[in-house]
């Protein structure tokens, strides 16, 4: 039987080659956009999945209350970790890891810079990263103590064997001892770490974060198995409490989320969870599903289109005893087989297109021959494909009367006409859909890119100042200075484009006793507001001229505004128990994600401090002449540490990554899907114009022009696509709305997306037939007449 039906589909295919190749190139563009999606989908879905304990594992989150606001995320003061473990049964292992850092280490004369972090000594006994050398219980169990992958373990001592137990020096400054080796931590760990430093050495060595009114590093939990996580969430809510002044105006709630859902669904909006990378997920799986469904119409469209080519073969097979349900499943059963030559297709394609779309998504996706639940989905996949896609052709027809068809007065049903018509439309509003999302999506991503950010981020070099840059900082400063090309240079604590530090530790003149308002706040160099080039709206910027600005602060508007100063320069603060005055006041500008709105800044002095980057400004065409000489003075006052650069806009553009990921892929996805819905319009027009060859033919000899041709055979794709795209505008706009709705800083939806949607949706279409209805309108009419 499934011999026949392959025969029979085989045999239809080959008398229909035309057709037969847009069914087929058209299942198979859908089936290669469904499986590139679904490969994005899993691996997303994947993230953080593969930890032994991850169904009891936490991370902690806290909500801020101040100002008459709710504002959440997941730094943690430093000591909560270890805390929660002492005073909670519950909890089994807990661990505060800091954040992703950069060391240089060092051992004879081989130097190199890695990434890692730092952990408490119960990060392996909670995180699935197997140990190649060393053990759970020893691997971070003193401040000394470094744990270094096997890629680190390689680098430095050929294999990880030879590394256990020797000793490395981490930035010049301190001695490390290796006790554990692990594998390199998988593509699907949102960790990505070199090494791990014990989480006492950076206690020792930072004391803010010694500090309960301090936060930033992140706090997990392992719970007992059977511990109950929503009694150990109703435990730790309040317990800050007890170490923040309760009448202060400024409280924070702890709350917990499974670490393995963070990657997903860790944004917060006004304190509370608000989903995140899942929304693309969802938005991509529907994605998915459209243009699959879309490729399957094209299927039904022209399999019934042509029902009539194929009546008196099931006249004749109803005649000879066929019923129903045997005809019903042949008709499956070829479409399956169509599916099954369109999925051959689509598995090439997806092997040759997978480079190609790491690149866009910047995944590491590869494709997976050895893994049986990719071919489990393949085969569900086909099924799929060919059961909807066969499904309405073969109730058509099979529903055939043989009496009908043999006599040749079969003529097809207004339903059927007016079905095949409904699938076009929804093939063509799913098209404008998409086309409109993706207008609205480049503009958003272009606005962010073009935003006045409130200072100039072109032609910022970014020196990451190894070492001990209190001690050389001041020379490097001056010989960089006066390189040909360099306008200014600065330093900073933090990356300036994204500055992520808050306190309350603040205060002012008049300020509310019981009032902590929370303020980002950044430790910069001289000369920091002249390079970064922002508007100094009152005062000035720190200068050496000046030996009190150590005592000194520059605001931005928002915080002059927190503190409710109508002339705020000269006026008291105090930051951190450092009492000074107020020196300058900065316009607002963007310092985060544009889905946050601009917080109150304090910008504080810190010149001489061991941590941070060197921030200089230099002219566009003389770039590649400073960075030589940069490096050039790097190796000559810091010759133990590479020359180590970025620039500041590649970090901005990181800042919206997920933005950019998804424009390309709706770029991409979009065009697919108006490329299939014009190859099913091309199979239509075809068929349309093979069945009016007469009437052309009269309508020519009676002195029909080549104009009035043309309207008439593409009138009604026309018009079918025009209803689609008056449908697709308001779900467009609803969709897009609400998607916009997540960033503070947005375009405002106008009429244009939906105007040049409309009209390329349209003129694509009219491409699209034109060649067939000018083909047809342009026959001779006598050959036609006499074929007739």
């Amino acid at each position: 039987m499934l011999k026949n039906y392959f025969i029979v589909a085989i045999r239809n295919l080959k008398r229909n080659k035309v057709f037969s190749v847009i069914n087929i190139v058209g299942l198979a563009l859908g089936l290669t956009c469904s499986l590139l999606i679904m490969l994005w989908v899993l691996d997303e879905r994947s993230m953080d999945q593969f930890h032994v304990n991850k169904d009891r594992l936490f991370s902690v989150y806290e909500r801020q209350f101040f100002d008459n606001k709710v504002q959440g995320g997941f730094g943690t003061p430093g000591p909560l970790a270890r805390e929660l473990k002492q005073i909670l049964p519950e909890v089994e292992h807990s661990a505060s890891i800091g954040w992703e850092d950069q060391t240089t280490f060092q051992l004879g004369d081989k130097i190199l810079q890695m990434t890692g972090s730092y952990s408490d000594s119960d990060f392996f006994k909670m995180y699935s990263f197997p140990l190649l050398e060393g053990t759970a219980q020893s691997a971070l169990a003193d401040p000394l103590s470094l744990a270094i992958s096997r890629k680190m373990a390689t680098a430095f001592f050929g294999s990880t064997q030879a590394a256990i137990g020797k000793t490395l020096r981490a930035d010049d400054r301190r001695d490390f001892k290796i006790t554990a080796v692990y594998e390199d931590m998988p593509k699907n760990s949102t960790a990505h770490w070199d090494y791990i430093i014990n989480w006492n050495y950076l206690m020792e060595t930072a004391d803010w974060i010694k500090q309960w009114d301090n936060n930033g590093p992140r706090t997990t939990l392992l719970l007992h198995k059977n511990a109950d996580p929503a009694k150990v969430e109703a435990k730790i809510k309040n317990y800050m409490d007890q170490h923040l002044d309760k009448n202060g105006g400024w409280r924070i709630e702890l709350y917990m989320m499974k670490f393995s859902d963070r990657y997903l669904y860790g944004n917060m909006k006004d304190g509370v969870l608000s989903g995140g990378r899942i929304e693309y997920v969802r938005l991509f799986s529907l994605i998915a599903v459209f243009i699959l469904l879309i490729a399957c119409i094209n299927f039904m469209n022209l399999t019934t289109a042509r029902s009539i080519k194929r009546s008196r073969e099931i006249g004749v097979r109803k005649v000879v005893g066929a019923v129903r349900f045997g005809l019903v499943r042949q008709f499956l059963g070829e479409a399956i087989v169509v599916a099954g030559i369109a999925m051959i297709v689509a598995l090439a394609l997806l092997f040759l297109a997978l480079p190609l779309f790491n690149q866009l998504t910047e995944k590491q996706i590869a494709f997976p021959f050895a893994d049986w639940t990719f071919w489990a989905c393949i085969l569900g996949l086909l099924l799929i494909t060919g059961l909807l896609s066969g499904s309405y052709p073969a109730l058509f027809l099979s529903s055939f009367k043989p009496i009908v068809v043999l006599k040749g007065v079969l003529k097809v049903s207004s339903s059927a006409n007016w079905f095949r018509k409904g699938l076009v439309v929804f093939q063509f509003t799913l098209s404008s859909l998409l086309i409109i999302g993706t207008i609205i999506i480049s503009q958003q991503v272009r606005y962010i890119q073009n935003k006045n950010l409130g200072y100039n981020r072109e032609n910022i070099v970014k020196v990451m100042l190894l070492g001990e840059p209190e001690k050389y900082y001041s020379l490097f400063k001056q010989q960089v200075g006066q390189l040909p090309g360099v306008s200014s240079v600065t330093r900073a604590e933090q990356d300036p484009v994204v500055i992520g530090n808050s306190t309350i530790g603040v205060d002012w003149e008049g300020k509310e006793p019981n009032s902590k308002p929370l303020f980002t706040q950044i430790g910069v160099g001289y000369d920091f507001v002249k390079t970064m080039q922002m508007t100094m709206l009152e005062g000035r910027d720190f200068s050496k001229a000046f030996g009190t600005d150590t005592a000194g602060f520059i605001l931005n508007e928002a915080a002059v505004k927190k503190t409710g100063y109508t002339n705020p320069i000269g006026k008291p603060f105090t930051f951190w128990g450092t009492k000074g005055t107020v020196i300058g006041v900065v316009k607002d500008f963007h310092f985060n994600s544009m889905h946050e709105p601009i917080n109150a800044l304090v910008m504080h002095l810190r010149e001489n401090v061991n941590w941070g980057n060197a921030l200089v400004r230099v002219e566009g065409s003389k770039t590649q002449a400073v960075l030589n000489s940069m490096e050039a003075i790097s190796k000559q006052i810091n010759p133990k540490f590479p020359f180590t650069y970025d620039f500041a806009d590649e970090e901005f553009r990181k800042t919206f990554a997920s933005e950019t990921m998804i424009e390309r892929l709706s770029n991409c996805f979009a065009g697919l899907a108006i490329i299939i819905s014009c190859l099913g319009l091309l199979g239509l027009a075809m068929f349309a114009a093979e069945q009016r060859v007469r009437e052309i033919g009269i309508r020519k000899v009676l002195g029909a022009g080549l104009g009035s041709l043309f309207g008439l055979l593409s009138k009604e794709f026309l018009i079918l696509v025009f209803i689609a795209i008056l449908i697709a505008c308001p779900l467009a706009w609803w969709a897009m709305n609400n998607w916009l709705q997540d960033f503070e800083y947005r375009i405002s939806m106008n009429a244009w997306p939906f105007v040049i949607a409309g009209i390329a949706a349209l003129a694509i279409a009219l491409f699209t037939i034109s060649f067939q209805t000018i083909k047809a309108a342009l026959a001779n009419p006598v050959k036609s007449l006499r074929s007739e």
